[in-house]
């Protein structure tokens, strides 16, 4: 029993959707969507194996081409950016003991609890200091106890 090919590139335009849907809005197959339909149509229309082989690449190419510079732009404004920069050099509150030695510590700052660590290592700073924040590394906060 052989499938008839407008029925693989409705297969195939299937499968490119889902994969569009997985990847929740990432932008990895969608030109082949457009491509497979194409060559569906193609191949509707009495079109080679060949020619609607070329017709997929090409439709997908040329969408790809035009359209990825615009899918980036886009994406990227969904990108959530946090201001924990802005955290350098406010003041924060230890509510766990900081100790670089055993890698251990936790400041409130902002509002919200940050994993320390003391800019001095030889430095441990006791639950309920008042530390300034002067670096972030990672998801750590780089803290030093304030001068009184």
């Amino acid at each position: 029993m052989d499938i008839p090919l407008t029925a693989v590139w409705f297969i195939l335009f299937i499968v490119f959707v889902v994969a569009e849907i997985v990847t929740a809005g990432a932008l990895v197959s969608i030109w082949f969507c457009f491509g497979a339909l194409a060559a569906m149509f193609a191949a509707m229309g009495g079109a080679s194996l060949t020619s609607q082989a070329v017709i997929f690449i090409a439709v997908s190419a040329v969408l790809l081409v035009l359209t990825k510079p615009f899918a980036g732009k886009l994406l990227n404004g969904r990108i959530q950016k946090t201001n924990a920069p802005a955290l350098i050099g406010k003041q924060g509150i230890v509510t766990e003991t900081v100790d670089n030695s055993s890698s251990a510590g936790a400041v409130k700052a902002d509002g919200k609890i940050w994993s320390a660590r003391s800019s001095d290592d030889k430095e441990i700073i006791a639950v309920g200091e008042k530390v300034v924040i002067l670096d972030i590394q990672g998801v750590k906060l780089i803290v030093k106890r304030e001068e009184r």
